[in-house]
């Protein structure tokens, strides 16, 4: 039996070696070199960076040969050089094996014959036809195989009919055991859409002997992998290989965070999920293994998962995508404070930016971002919560109007808004374009805001799209939806709340309001009815900046009725009236909060440190 397979076999958790581009790229080799050629032209610098990973502890050793296929050797026009550079990748790999010093007794040394990408798209997605990619293959392969390697591993590949062909030619030209792993992007799918389970069925149906991932993101991503993985094929073997945490470029350099002794925890974690060989990808570097190394040394009994002392943490990690922020606050009974803000006219965030990262930094837990209110031309509402929280940390939710969307752009917009990492949606009818910008444009809608939430809920949040197509998986969406407390006609607002809820709304955000006992009132109108409400509720609260503002709001903004005795406040307050409306603010929100999950702030001028005031006081 080939020695590779008896020793998985045995039921050992082997340690493969880390990255070898890091590890070039240190020496002063820039990314734009071909590192492959490097085994004829430097051979002492690869064979130097293998005998390091060997003295930290690894046993399978990788050659230094992801590149070289025809397609990706040809680009440097080293195309007929695809046998000669496979076998110095061979040849460098065991004379650092037969140079090493071990113990007596040590299992032996592996050489894994690498093998990535071909760098062409195959079809049905290129126009690389699968008998030449298999072709091109087959001829790294073959020379790997006759070089002697004791195993040949197809690694970060992303299209399941690309790895599928490297799987068959491994079959067709040579005895070799196989080891074939994926690299999947940070929502844990490839980049053709494919979840860990279908690609661990994928790879096993295809003939693979360890199946797997590598690369992607750093050791807690690929744990979760690793479960959907075995889950999906309980008889496999397993290979996982993660970067150091997802690279950022520092002063023109490429960084990556995760250090040596996260990677010795993860190792025990690996081994506990079922992982037959362990090692690190890009970023990693010989401390990193050495450390992995005298972690699985140091426990020489099978690590419980569920005792694993990073389970804990594991398990958050999975969830992370499956709730959003706002749904757990509200879910363990938080009082929370929701700020709207408004897209820029423009293309300039800095205002943006600022205004949000002020008010994160007050304390508040979710900024909502309106979509073109008023029927004003704004930029998307998309890109400024993908914006506000990518560069200021914040989670957001993102208004989604019925108004002005067909039923098809409605869904691609929902699939684009959870792409962009957004969770929660707040559906509203919109604002008629009569009022705005552009009076003669398109106003038609396919859905009511109840038909939406159903959509959503029932819909995109169980796999299906409207017509019951998969989707490929379930969104996540969270889904709010609007409330008036205060409503001229109070029976056709209940039947609205209640069709609402029925559709599947999670949350309330209502119009603003100045009396506290109007939402008392409507609630146990709602309950005389229905029940008592069951859904969180976050009531709208408009502060007041002046008596001029008061009593516009008050005359002119349908909806909006404000107590005599707040503008009285106002008006007496002279130059310090945004402080009195501060006041009001924080009054009114404190006598809602027997009834009310939360608030929902809607700045006036963009008077940001006047609501961030606010949410500190109401915080403290």
């Amino acid at each position: 039996m080939n020695l590779f397979l008896s020793q998985l076999l045995s039921g050992t958790t082997l340690l493969a070696d880390g990255a070898m581009g890091t590890m070039l790229h240190a020496r002063g080799i820039g990314f734009d070199k071909c590192f492959d050629e490097l085994n004829l032209t430097n051979p002492a610098a690869v064979a130097d960076i293998h005998r390091e990973y060997i003295e930290g502890g690894a046993q399978l050793i990788i050659t230094n040969t992801f590149g070289s296929n025809r397609f990706k050797l040809s680009k440097h026009g080293l195309g007929e050089r695809v046998v000669e550079i496979n076998r110095a990748g061979v040849e460098l790999a065991k004379r650092a094996i037969s140079a090493s010093v071990r113990a007596e007794h040590a299992p032996p040394l592996l050489v894994a014959g690498d093998v990535g990408p071909l760098g062409v798209r195959i079809a049905p997605f290129g126009r690389v036809q699968p008998e030449a990619a298999r072709a091109a293959f087959a001829e790294q392969i073959s020379a790997l195989a006759s070089a002697g390697a004791d195993l040949i591993v197809i690694e970060t590949m992303s299209d399941l009919y690309e790895i599928q062909e490297a799987i068959r030619a491994a079959r067709e030209s040579s005895t070799l055991p196989v080891v074939a792993t994926v690299t999947f992007t940070r929502d844990d799918r490839t980049l053709l859409g494919d979840d860990p389970a279908k690609v661990a069925r994928t790879l096993a149906e295809a003939g693979a002997d360890v199946i797997g991932v590598n690369c992607s993101g750093g050791p807690a991503q690929l744990l979760r992998i690793l479960k959907a993985m075995r889950a999906a094929v309980t008889h496999g073997k397993f290979w996982v290989k993660p970067n150091a945490g997802w690279p950022e470029q520092v002063g023109g350099r490429i960084m990556y965070p995760a250090d040596a002794e996260y990677f010795g925890e993860y190792a025990l974690s690996f081994r506990a999920a079922g992982a037959s060989v362990v090692g690190g990808c890009c970023g990693t570097t010989p401390a990193h293994i050495a450390s992995m190394r005298r972690a699985l040394d140091s426990a020489a009994e099978p690590v419980s998962f569920l005792a694993n002392p990073l389970a804990a943490e594991e398990e958050a990690l999975e969830g992370a995508e499956s709730e959003s922020e706002l749904a757990k606050k509200l879910s363990a009974g938080k009082f929370v404070i929701s700020i709207e803000m408004d897209p820029p006219r423009g293309l300039s965030t800095h205002k943006l930016i600022a205004g949000a990262s002020l008010l994160h930094d007050a304390g508040a837990d979710v900024i909502n971002v309106a979509d073109s209110p008023m029927a004003r031309m704004r930029m998307s509402a998309w890109a400024v919560c993908q914006i506000v929280q990518r560069q200021v940390g914040a989670e957001t939710t993102l208004h989604f109007p019925t108004r002005g969307r067909s039923l098809l752009r409605v869904q691609g917009d929902l699939l684009a808004a959870h792409a962009l990492g957004i969770r929660n949606v707040f559906v509203v009818m919109g604002d008629p374009t009569a009022i705005g910008d552009y009076p003669e444009a398109m106003d038609n809608y396919d859905l009511v805001p109840s038909g939406l939430i159903k959509l959503i809920k029932q819909g995109f949040n169980a796999g299906m799209d409207h017509s019951g197509t998969s989707i490929g998986q379930p969104t996540n969406f969270f889904v709010g939806a609007a409330l008036n407390l205060a409503p001229s006609d109070v029976e056709r607002e209940i039947k609205n709340l209640h069709r609402k809820l029925q559709a599947g709304a999670d949350f309330f955000l209502t119009q603003p309001i100045y009396r506290a006992e109007d939402g008392e009132k409507f609630l146990a109108a709602y309950a005389t009815k229905h029940g008592k409400m069951d859904k969180p509720i976050l009531a709208g609260v408009l502060p007041l900046v002046s008596a001029k503002h008061a009593n516009f709001l008050n005359h002119e903004v349908p909806g909006i009725s404000i107590p005599a005795e707040m503008i009285a406040r106002m008006e007496s307050a002279g130059e310090d009236a945004a402080k009195v409306g501060v006041e009001l603010a924080v009054e009114l929100i404190q006598k809602i909060k027997p009834w009310a999950q939360g608030v929902y702030i809607m700045p006036q001028f963009s008077r940001f440190d006047l609501v961030a005031e606010i949410v500190e006081r109401v915080k403290t």
